[in-house]
């Protein structure tokens, strides 16, 4: 006589398994929230910080013809940001154009502000001290 073990069907041990997934779906989803909302703050750091590199760029040259400063810093706030600081200084052989901005997450307001600076430097032309 052969004795034969029962078998378990693998239905059984399925079931014994099968909410673990989702409660460790649900516990990691606050942290993968934080995690993805975090890149995204990154995100927007960094095409702050092209947008003020490039209105510095364009400033400076046209401080460099000749332009006046105000129409100067006027063009560069409206390439960066409305609530840009915007600093032009023009000398004989160059003129230096330095945008900073602040930038928060639009979500969470409270949090402190993050300070961007750029600077663009250009020679002068002759005729336009």
């Amino acid at each position: 006589m052969t004795l034969r073990h029962p078998r378990t069907s693998m239905g059984a041990k399925r079931s014994a398994s099968r909410g673990s997934v989702t409660a460790e779906t649900a516990a990691m989803l606050p942290a993968l929230m934080v995690v993805l909302a975090a890149a995204l703050w990154a995100i927007q750091v960094v095409g702050a910080q092209f947008e003020c590199v490039d209105a510095a760029r364009a400033a400076a040259r046209a401080a460099a013809r000749g332009e006046p400063l105000e129409q100067v810093s006027a063009r560069a706030r409206s390439a960066s940001r409305a609530d840009a600081q915007v600093t032009v200084t023009r000398e004989t052989k160059t003129t230096r154009v330095e945008i900073t901005v602040e930038v928060r997450p639009p979500w969470a307001q409270p949090l402190p502000a993050v300070r961007i600076s750029a600077t663009a430097t250009a020679d002068t032309e002759a005729g336009n001290p």
